[in-house]
């Protein structure tokens, strides 16, 4: 059966990835297509049991089972198969789209596994581009993209993006938050498909705390919750559990599998339980889990990056800083070989290598850090460098990391300012200072920079003034703090903490007669401005 389940999963991603699908579910089949589902259903039902008596089926035969498990969407047929069935869980996709190709086959594996279970769950999945149409009514924007509707409306998904995640999310909305397990083999074969999952181990189902568990199961949307009153079957998924009751348990397949929860049982302490345990010691950051380790309720996070060779020696030492620290910092791996995952972090930092090397965020303030000591020394001093870097974290005594270019050695007409030189050529300068912020990405950037090199060059030669430029791509400074580009500052001498927001609408004759009146000329520099060029 897992040989068939896989084959059938793989065909339906090469047949979903490499050409369209022309299943049952046609435009012109009017609402036959939906009232043939059962009967194809029924069909595979019976090619099953002939698959068992006469051997494997052939993979034509296994791509045609797959075609009809999940509906494929069009314009023509999308609004009323969500209209006509009480529960459907649709997947937006892109063919192009990597992560689409990902989670195509993981789909196809839950929409697999609620078929055998007998569940009422259309699952149907829609090529948004092709069928643009299709995709505004439903609103799907970006892929891919998950949707759940119920008696035609949607509910967005929340859940993980494995089979079994998207399996268990669908369960919870439709009903069914838990599993009650009665016998040890019932424990056993559920123990082989969930290595992550939540123990409740009572005396009866019933009682405050007991619905108090069920409300937790209910709202935690990636986790597998289970229940039992019998000893020998708890001990089957949490083997060091006691025999008192009631008791809430973690159970994943990391260093720390078992997490016992021991606090007051309340729904809103049990789902912060689960939510600051369920990662790894070291969670290893991919496309799928990228979001919900964002978004984690851990704001301290420290990120190890290093191509994945160097990172065998690192892990483990990575593992035993993370322990001490655990529930407070989350660490995480990053390959940096990934470029779609490592590449943003680099530009973040202004960084080029590929490690190793940790930075560290702390998303309650928005700030972040670079460890600067030496990783690639010994173990010890390692460890040392990353503990004493953690504790910093922890107790925000580290200093805040901000990019820069390296300080420029040449003057020009407009002076080049980076991240260390902010303070030095602008905040501590006598004179006056009319700033360019500017990224190389801006598209009306380049315009307001040939307006700065006109006004540079018809005020050259005025001895308090001073024109610079500054590359917001690659340099930070704390007291710059600017979201739209191109952006035009005016520091007045004297009074730097207070710049001057210079319209960017403004011609050059304007911002020419705005720096003349914002300016205190000393004398004989009026003789040296009448002799400028014209603006």
């Amino acid at each position: 059966m897992a040989f068939r389940r896989r084959t059938l999963t793989m065909f339906l991603f090469l047949s979903l990835v490499l050409y369209p699908i022309h299943s049952a579910f046609t435009a012109d089949g009017g609402n036959e297509d939906l009232e043939d589902l059962e009967a194809l259903l029924s069909i595979d039902e019976e090619e099953d049991k002939v698959g068992v008596s006469q051997g494997k089926p052939s993979e034509a035969e296994l791509l045609s089972r797959a075609q009809r498990i999940v509906v494929e969407l069009n314009d023509e047929n999308a609004k009323r198969v969500i209209r006509e069935n009480e529960l459907v869980l649709v997947l937006g996709y892109a063919p192009w789209c990597q992560r689409s190709a990902e989670l195509m086959p993981r789909f196809a594996d839950a929409a697999t596994a609620l078929k055998e279970m007998g569940s009422s769950v259309i699952m149907a999945k829609l090529d948004a581009e092709r069928y643009a149409k299709a995709a505004e009514l439903l609103g799907i924007k970006g892929f891919p993209t998950i949707l759940l509707y119920v008696n035609s409306s949607s509910r967005p998904f929340t859940g993980g993006f494995t089979g079994d995640e998207i399996l268990i999310w669908v369960r919870k909305k439709i009903g069914l938050p838990l599993l009650r397990l009665t016998s040890v083999t019932a424990a056993e074969e559920f123990l082989k498909k969930h290595q992550r999952h939540v123990i409740g181990f009572f005396e009866s189902f019933k009682g405050t705390e007991y619905d108090e568990f069920v409300k937790a199961a209910t709202t935690e949307n990636e986790i597998q919750f289970v229940e039992t009153n019998d000893i020998m079957v708890a001990k089957v998924l949490f083997p060091d559990i006691g025999s008192s009751k009631p008791f809430i348990g973690l159970v994943k397949s990391e260093p720390e599998r078992y997490e016992s929860f021991d606090e007051k049982i309340e729904e809103e302490r049990i789902l912060k339980f689960i939510e600051v345990n369920k990662f790894a010691l070291v969670t290893y950051l991919t496309e799928l889990n990228s979001a919900r380790v964002y978004s984690s309720h851990i704001k301290l996070q420290v990120y190890f990056f290093a191509e994945t060779d160097d990172s065998k020696a690192f892990i483990p030492l990575l593992q035993d800083v993370a322990r001490r620290y655990k529930s407070m910092i989350m660490f995480i791996y990053v390959d940096s070989t990934e470029e779609s995952l490592a590449k943003p972090f680099l530009t973040l930092f202004g960084l080029e290598t590929k490690g190793p090397f940790v930075t560290a965020f702390d998303n309650r303030i928005g700030s972040k850090y670079l460890m600067e000591s030496d990783i690639t020394t010994g173990n010890l001093e390692y460890c040392n460098g990353l503990q004493n870097f953690c504790t910093g974290l922890l107790h925000g005594t580290l200093s805040p990391f901000f990019k820069s270019e390296p300080i420029p050695n040449h003057n020009e007409m407009i002076k080049k300012v980076v991240g260390r030189t902010f303070d030095s050529s602008i905040l501590e300068s006598a004179e006056n200072v009319f700033l360019e912020v500017y990224t190389p990405w801006c598209i009306d950037c380049e315009t307001t920079s040939k307006q700065v090199e006109k006004l540079a060059k018809h005020f050259k030669g005025q001895e308090n003034v001073i024109f610079a430029r500054f590359d917001a791509s690659l340099n930070e400074h704390p007291k710059l703090q600017v979201d739209v580009y191109p952006a035009l500052l005016f520091y007045p001498a004297g009074n730097k903490s207070n710049p001057i927001k210079v319209s960017k609408k403004l011609s050059t004759k304007e911002l020419a007669a705005f720096i003349k009146e914002n300016t205190r000329f000393k004398s004989g520099s009026q003789s040296k401005s009448n002799s400028k060029e014209e603006l």
